[in-house]
């Protein structure tokens, strides 16, 4: 008899005593052991600590390295956070200096694509959990900033057609487009970014917008799909 059954047998047998049996195992489960505060705050500092060592030493010795093994080219003072981020299909990546990306991330490489890149500039943030799905050429140029969970697909994976759609066939080459973000950009939590689309630069993405066209520079954008709503100051002299 699994535990599970047996919380179910006692919690609904007809005799009292062993539902009484039940309820008085469940606040028996449910007491803690009194500790003093300073022994609370001691052995949260040590947890602390020794968590922290431990995730520097993956990062250092382990997770960083193997990201880095995947490169094609990689900077100066590469920061990985939380893991090792996914890598699939035939992708070239080039990582430039200071930048910090999330080991929550994934990226992929269009099989069908001869040579699909994805170029990272330098002093560039990838948050968590964003996703991107490179069809030929994907670019962050140098300070862009990524909120979490962004996804920026240069490509689908899947025809428009429903019954080639059906049968696994893979997206058209025309439905294969670049994303290009150019420096200074800031694109907030939950934005996705479409193919044949180029961000401008200092431009702000807000949260959960989705661009499917081009934004100019230094302009804020919101909304499904994305629109201009402000102008965050004069565009540069050519």
């Amino acid at each position: 008899m699994s535990v599970a059954t047996l919380k179910i047998w006692l919690q609904n047998h007809p005799n009292p005593r062993y539902r009484s049996l039940f309820h008085w195992l469940k606040r028996t489960r449910a007491q803690g052991i009194p500790t003093p505060r300073w022994f609370n705050v001691g052995l949260g500092y040590l947890y602390q600590s020794s968590t922290t060592l431990w995730q520097t030493l993956l990062r250092l010795l382990i997770h960083t390295p193997v990201f880095k093994g995947r490169l094609m080219q990689c900077g100066k003072r590469l920061y990985l956070y939380g893991g090792v981020p996914y890598i699939a299909g035939p992708l070239t990546i080039v990582v430039g200096d200071d930048c910090r990306i999330s080991g929550q991330t994934t990226f992929t490489g269009r099989t069908q694509s001869a040579s699909p890149c994805l170029e990272i500039g330098n002093n560039v943030d990838v948050g968590w959990q964003s996703t991107f799905a490179i069809g030929q050429r994907i670019v962050l140029q140098d300070n862009v900033r990524i909120a979490g969970r962004a996804f920026l697909f240069g490509y689908s994976g899947h025809s428009l057609d429903a019954e080639q759609r059906a049968i696994g066939a893979p997206d058209d080459d025309s439905d294969v487009g670049d994303i290009i973000i150019k420096r200074n950009a800031w694109l907030g939590t939950n934005v996705t970014v479409c193919p044949n689309v180029t961000i401008g630069e200092g431009t702000v993405v807000g949260s959960g917008s989705v661009v499917t066209r081009d934004l100019p520079d230094f302009v804020v954008a919101v909304g499904n799909p994305a629109r201009v709503v402000r102008n965050l100051k004069e565009q540069p002299d050519a």
